[in-house]
């Protein structure tokens, strides 16, 4: 059997695909890498998270996004706990609303982090340290 290198992409379901694009942009830094227009309609982007380190797919499907609302699919990694404390501090100055950090099962987490159809994002620390 062969090793597998990590995940490939994650791929979320939204109801607006222009409007997480942007939110995902402005909130957590990902830049936009390819679009997927199907009869000139707009139908989902691939996007990289800083560093080239996290990639995500958003597709359009709102019944699955409803369905996935307030559900937390992703746990972003952050490096340290003082790298987690910098994008509480990031977040809360741009008023975007999250429940602070707590200690988690393994490190650190910033929680309470909702994308426009309220799937919750995680940042985690990588550490473990807590």
């Amino acid at each position: 059997m062969t090793a597998m290198q990590g995940f490939h992409h994650v791929k979320l379901p939204v109801t607006d695909v222009a409007r997480s694009r942007d939110w995902y942009a402005r909130v957590l830094d990902f830049e936009l890498t390819m679009e997927f227009v199907e009869e000139d309609v707009l139908m989902g982007v691939a996007m990289w998270g800083p560093g080239r380190t996290v990639p995500i797919a958003l597709r359009c499907d709102p019944d699955r996004a409803k369905a996935m609302s307030g559900f937390d699919p992703i746990a972003i990694g952050i490096p340290s706990v003082a790298d987690l404390e910098a994008w509480r501090d990031r977040l809360t100055e741009s008023g975007e609303k999250h429940d602070g950090i707590i200690e988690g099962h393994a490190g650190s987490v910033l929680v309470g982090l909702h994308d426009p159809d309220g799937i919750e994002i995680r940042l985690y620390t990588m550490d473990g340290s807590s």
